[in-house]
């Protein structure tokens, strides 16, 4: 149950930044997502683990994105680099996580 707490908290995050965008249907999305692990389904896991690896992915593409665009205006990239880059891995590791916790039940 301790290892569901990551991928709750990665989804929320991940909720945040689309609401930052406006994408109200990824926000409703990602708080959705977690309550697939209710299902106790193999295939339910697998599901969140492939969105938690694409969130990861979403993360560093905002990383990179956001770096280059500071850089360009010459504002300081450094301390929102390294702040995005431990959410990814954050991200990353909530998938990682739930992966364990399929194969060692």
């Amino acid at each position: 149950m301790l290892r569901i707490i990551p991928v709750v908290l990665s989804t929320i995050l991940l909720a945040a930044h689309f609401l930052r965008t406006g994408a109200t249907g990824l926000v409703v999305l990602c708080l959705a997502i977690p309550a697939l692990l209710l299902l106790r389904r193999a295939w339910a896991v697998t599901v969140v683990r492939v969105f938690l690896v694409l969130a990861t992915l979403e993360w560093v593409r905002t990383l990179a994105g956001n770096v280059a665009e500071r850089q360009a205006t010459g504002e300081p990239w450094q301390r929102m680099a390294l702040i995005l880059a431990a959410v990814a891995a954050f991200t990353a590791m909530s998938a990682w996580l739930l992966r364990t916790a399929k194969q060692n039940p």
